[in-house]
C-alpha cells in the first residue's frame, strides 16, 4: 500500500507541475472574470455556443473516436516527402503593396493599405505542450517568428495550441504593436508579458475602430476552448476586418452554424473570405465544418474569394492530410465565389480575383 501511495503521489506531483507550466497559460481572474461574467454568452461558469453544440455528433463515443484515431488510422495522414514551399522577405516588402502569406494550417500574414496583420501564429514546429507530438509537416517550417516585420494587429481566434502558440507569442512580443483577442485570451497574454494596454479583448458582436481606416468587429463562431483540463473559459472567435474599402472574414476554427448567413446578411458581401476546412471528421461535425459545408458558408458570407485553411502542417483529423485541399477543389459549387489554393509561404495578393493556382498537393498524394 505504501509504494502504491508513493506512486500515486508522484504521478499526481508530476501532472500538477506539468500542467502549471506557463505555456498552459492563466484562467481569467479578478476584473476580467467579472467582466466575462457579464456576457450574455457566459453561463454556468463557461461558455456557450449560440447553439447547442455536441463535442461528438450523435450516436458516437470516444470509446469509438479512439479505435478510429489509434486503431483504424487512414493511410496518407502525413506526408512521406517534404511539402513545397516557398519563402519571401517579409521585412523589405513594399508597403504599397497588398500581400497574403499563408504558413500553413491557419498561420497567415497580411498586409493592406501599409499595415500589417497577423493571424493565429504557430511557427514553434508543433502545436502541442510538448515539442515531440503533433509536429508539424516537413517542408512547413519556412518561417519563424524572426522573419516577421513589425506586427501592427495581432489577430488570435481562440486558445487552442494549434492557433495560440506558445513559443511563437514570446518570440513576437517586441514586434507586436496591438492584440485582437476574444474574452479571457487575454489573461494569457497578460501573463506571458503582454501590455494590456495594448489587448483589445472582445465578446463576439462588437466593433473596435482604429486610425488608418481600420475596423475590426468581432463575431461568433461554433466551437470551444482550453488549454488544459477545463474548457470554455475563454470565448472563441471570428473576425471581419475592414480597411478602406477592402472587408476580410476571418473565420476561426467552426462548426456550421447561423452565425455565417447572419454575418452575410449583415456585412453585405466580402473581399476574401478565409475558412477553416481540414481536421474535420463525421465525428465531431459540429465543431469542425466538413468540406460541403465550407463552401455552403461561402456562399452564405457572399464572398468573391474562398481561402480554405486548416490543413497540410499538423496532422490533427484522421483523414489523408491533402483530402481537405482535394475535395474543396473538386466538390460543386454555385461558382459565384473563386476557391485559391496558394503554395505554402508563397506571396500573392488577397484580392486578384483572376490568379489561377495549381493543384500543388495531387503530385505529392502518394
Amino acid at each position: 500500500m505504501a509504494i502504491l501511495a508513493a506512486i500515486i503521489l508522484i504521478t499526481s506531483t508530476g501532472i500538477f507541475s506539468f500542467l502549471n507550466q506557463p505555456k498552459f497559460g492563466k484562467k481569467p481572474s479578478g476584473k476580467r472574470l467579472e467582466q466575462i461574467k457579464q456576457s450574455p454568452n457566459w453561463e454556468n461558469n463557461s461558455f456557450k455556443n449560440i447553439h447547442p453544440t455536441p463535442d461528438l455528433t450523435e450516436g458516437v463515443s470516444y470509446i469509438k473516436v479512439l479505435k478510429e484515431f489509434f486503431l483504424e488510422r487512414k493511410d496518407n495522414i502525413k506526408p512521406n516527402i517534404a511539402l513545397p514551399s516557398e519563402k519571401v522577405d517579409l521585412i523589405n516588402i513594399d508597403k504599397e503593396q497588398d500581400v497574403l502569406v499563408w504558413f500553413g494550417h491557419s498561420s497567415y500574414f497580411l498586409q493592406i493599405d501599409g499595415l500589417t496583420f497577423l493571424v493565429d501564429p504557430v511557427l514553434s514546429g508543433a502545436a502541442s505542450p510538448v515539442s515531440f507530438t503533433t509536429k508539424s509537416f516537413e517542408g512547413t517550417d519556412r518561417y519563424t517568428a524572426d522573419d516577421l516585420p513589425t506586427i501592427d494587429f495581432l489577430l488570435i481566434t481562440h486558445d487552442h495550441w494549434d492557433h495560440l502558440d506558445y513559443e511563437t507569442i514570446l518570440k513576437l512580443k517586441h514586434k507586436v504593436k496591438q492584440t485582437i483577442c476574444s474574452l479571457g485570451t487575454g489573461e494569457h497574454l497578460v501573463y506571458w508579458g503582454y501590455d494590456e494596454q495594448k489587448i483589445k479583448e472582445r465578446d463576439w458582436d462588437e466593433t473596435i475602430i482604429f486610425q488608418n481606416n481600420v475596423k475590426i468587429h468581432t463575431a461568433p463562431a461554433r466551437h470551444f476552448s482550453g488549454r488544459g483540463f477545463k474548457r470554455n473559459q475563454a470565448l472563441w472567435t471570428s473576425y471581419i476586418l475592414e480597411v478602406n474599402e477592402k472587408r476580410i472574414y476571418i473565420g476561426g476554427d467552426s462548426g456550421y452554424d447561423t452565425h455565417f448567413k447572419e454575418i452575410g446578411n449583415k456585412f453585405k458581401s466580402f473581399d476574401l473570405a478565409i475558412l477553416e476546412n481540414g481536421q474535420y471528421d463525421k465525428n465531431w461535425k459540429y465543431i469542425h465544418m466538413m468540406p460541403e459545408e465550407v463552401l455552403i458558408a461561402a456562399k452564405d458570407l457572399n464572398t468573391k474569394l474562398l481561402f480554405p485553411v486548416h490543413s497540410s502542417k499538423f496532422a490533427l483529423g484522421n483523414h489523408p492530410w491533402y483530402e481537405p485541399l482535394e475535395k474543396i477543389t473538386t466538390l460543386e459549387h454555385d461558382g459565384k465565389f473563386k476557391i485559391i489554393t496558394p503554395i505554402i509561404g508563397s506571396m500573392i495578393s488577397p484580392f486578384d480575383t483572376t490568379k489561377s493556382f495549381t493543384t500543388w498537393w495531387r503530385q505529392l498524394k502518394n
